[in-house]
């Protein structure tokens, strides 16, 4: 993986004072040097600039970037993040139509393809992948992202100036651009969030280019172009068939996404998705004499203060020595403790420019700078929840009737110590409500569905577009700051688009939550660990984790200068911190409860000192 960056503005030529905005460039890419700092390289043209930081994957030696082609005697110039999975599919036709290849990266496949097939290319690539193109012949900057949204690609448009970037961090060095919010980003940030409204940036004026989208700016504007989307269609497969095709897309997507010129480790949780990848990209190493690498997390004295609860009712460890004992791989277990979990949580705003899903993205953030020790790849299970139907609110009748996202329905959670004012200025219940109704109204029905099956289809979209991504969101960030890959092989387009159309009685088969796949996956994984029941990513319960949080939440609430002290009502905020926390009880998602929402203001807090925010 990588970072990019750069600048458009068609007014403007960056030939005058050229080594000032050869050193924005360089400046924009060292912000990015945590997602590749294997090499570095920049690009200036008249009226264009482009920068990449490298994590070197494939194609150790030549795949430097940004990289440059020629058609016309014009120039055609990528910066890439990413990585493509069937370049072996598309070098053929493109060496039959006469490109001659320099390198073998998957960087000028991508290129090639450009130059060949034009801006809508994208729809033949199979990947994770945000990368801006040059088309100096058309004087047009195009700006692609993946299907599922796995790569970030942000962008904003100030003064004629189009800015882009795989995180926030690298728009804010360009000249007269600072970052700023509004109203709506503290209504994305208290309403919205952890999650976020798809496209939106938080910062004012800061935008990201949509899942399964591209852009287009020349001198007329910017316009966008959708190229992918979850479309649906009647299910006519058997079961059986059902079973094997799945068994199929499944196995194949992960057996690809081993592609790499180093070594790939995985993340072995004990859950049955990350032991699916872990089986078959053992076979994978096996077949080249070699053994995979697998890594486990979990909290120090977990053991001990553990409390098992609706959602998350088992511990993982028992069963990630199940699966150890099925298949040989090098294994290391890693803890986290309270402190580093806690100080973490700062480093986690670093790494994601707002605030996150607190202690889940600090310590998956402290396991990823230990794993990136060892390997620079990494598959993981995430996405098959959202895509096979894993979560509770998919079958719990009480979850799956909200009207509103099941995953965080219950507004008064979030705004317990909230200025009341603030809380009535803002409408925090309305604007989730609305971005709601706005992706309801997006929701690709079938014609002759029932209620109960159009309601389906309705969760199974939203958690695909929406709690899918903040989970895609958390995995880049948290593995990238450490220049550590981490590959998704159940978000394949392919796997998404078979599955979403599956009716729920296959997923659900005898009542067992995402059924499907585990039927698909059978003979990979061991009895125990095959009918277990789903457990979500651990999380700690130690007391003393809270116990640092709300000193230093007491600290800030008691603060005046504090910059959430605008958002709070001090003896509001005071009593909750003294009050009983209720550990089982999500406010978002499955394990955000009371001592998240003391981490998610402190993170909050630290943001806004971070960025001289103000309301």
């Amino acid at each position: 993986m990588c970072g990019i960056s750069g600048f458009c503005n068609y007014d403007q030529d960056y030939f005058v004072k050229r080594p000032f905005w050869e050193q924005i460039l360089t400046e924009m890419r060292s912000k990015l040097s945590h997602r590749g700092n294997d090499n570095a390289g920049i690009y200036l043209q008249t009226h264009i600039g482009l920068s990449h930081a490298r994590l070197s994957i494939r194609d150790i030696e030549g795949g430097a970037q940004p990289m440059v082609r020629y058609r016309h005697a014009k120039s055609c110039a990528i910066v890439y993040n990413g990585e493509i999975y069937n370049t072996d599919e598309l070098i053929p036709d493109l060496k039959r139509a006469g490109y001659t290849f320099e390198t073998t990266s998957d960087t000028e496949v991508i290129l090639y393809s450009y130059m060949h097939y034009g801006a809508d290319f994208v729809s033949r690539l199979n990947g994770i992948f945000a990368f801006a193109i040059w088309d100096e012949e058309k004087e047009m900057l195009l700006l692609y992202r993946d299907r599922a949204g796995i790569k970030p690609h942000f962008y904003a448009i100030k003064n004629g100036t189009l800015l882009f970037g795989s995180e926030p961090k690298a728009l804010f060095v360009y000249p007269e651009f600072s970052p700023k919010i509004n109203f709506d980003s503290l209504r994305e940030i208290l309403a919205i969030g952890p999650a976020r409204t798809s496209g939106c940036g938080i910062f004012e004026d800061v935008r990201e280019v949509l899942p399964g989208h591209y852009m287009a700016y020349t001198r007329l504007g910017l316009q966008d172009y959708p190229y992918w989307d979850l479309a649906s269609a009647e299910h006519t497969d058997s079961y059986a068939r059902t079973v094997e095709k799945t068994s199929f897309l499944v196995r194949d997507a992960i057996r690809r996404q081993m592609v790499s010129d180093v070594p790939v480790c995985t993340f072995l949780s004990g859950g049955i998705d990350s032991s699916i990848v872990t089986a078959v990209a053992a076979d994978y190493r096996k077949e080249q004499g070699e053994t995979l690498n697998t890594f486990s997390f979990d909290f120090t004295e977990n053991d001990k203060y553990f409390q098992s609860n609706s959602f998350q009712p088992e511990r993982d460890l028992p069963y990630v020595n199940i699966m150890l004992a099925r298949i040989h791989t090098n294994h290391t277990y890693l803890e986290c403790d309270q402190s580093t979990l806690v100080d973490m949580l700062y480093t986690a705003v670093d790494a994601k420019d707002m605030p996150g899903m607190t202690d889940v993205d600090a310590s998956l953030l402290y396991f990823c700078s230990l794993v990136a020790k060892h390997n620079k790849v990494a598959l993981t299970g995430e996405c098959a929840d959202e895509i096979f139907g894993g979560y509770p609110w998919f079958y719990r009748k009480e979850l799956l009737e909200r009207d509103d996202f099941p995953w965080s329905a219950d507004i008064s959670a979030r705004t317990v110590f909230l200025d009341d004012s603030l809380c009535n200025e803002l409408q925090l219940g309305e604007y989730s409500y609305a971005r709601y109704q706005e992706s309801l109204a997006r929701v690709p029905l079938l014609d002759g569905e029932s209620e109960e099956e159009k309601k389906r289809r309705q969760i199974g979209y939203l958690n695909i577009k929406w709690f899918m991504q903040t989970l895609l969101d958390r995995m880049d960030r948290t593995s990238m700051y450490s220049g550590l890959e981490a590959r998704v092989p159940f978000a394949d387009h392919r796997i998404m688009e078979y599955v979403f159309n599956v009716p729920w009685e296959m997923k659900y088969q005898n009542g067992v939550e995402k059924a499907l796949l585990r039927d698909a996956c059978a003979d990979l994984l061991p009895e125990e660990l095959l009918h277990r029941k789903k457990s979500p990513y651990p999380k700690t319960y130690h007391p003393g984790y809270e116990k640092l949080l709300t000193e230093r939440l007491t600290a800030i609430v008691n603060n005046p200068n504090a910059p959430i002290a605008p958002l709070i009502n001090r003896e509001k905020a005071l009593h909750f911190i003294a009050s009983h926390k209720e550990l089982g009880k999500p406010w978002f998602g499955q394990l955000m409860a009371g001592p998240q929402l003391m981490a998610y203001f402190i993170q909050i807090n630290y943001w806004m000192e971070k960025y001289h925010l103000s309301i």
